[in-house]
């Protein structure tokens, strides 16, 4: 199934996202979202919380600016493209 790792990426990112998304509550600043981040990333474990914080890192205005702005985090995970419109 050649479609398989861009599913598992896809899940894995609205995973994350969600997770970012409940510990920064609502409305949160940019000192919130970056405290859930790395949050975020820890809760993982170890080899996962590698790829998140590389994750992260890498898109981390567009996560912030996204949980800012409210959007889901599946709308969030196909705008970093790691998801299917």
């Amino acid at each position: 199934d050649v479609a398989a790792p861009g599913r598992v990426k896809c899940s894995l990112c609205t995973k994350v996202l969600q997770q970012i998304r409940a510990l920064a509550g609502e409305d949160p600043d940019e000192a919130a979202v970056q405290a859930a981040l790395d949050k975020a990333c820890r809760a993982l474990g170890k080899r996962l919380g590698r790829k998140c914080k590389g994750l992260v890192k890498k898109y981390q205005d567009t996560i912030t600016e996204a949980l800012q702005n409210g959007d889901m985090p599946r709308d969030t995970c196909v705008t970093i493209g790691f998801c299917k419109a």
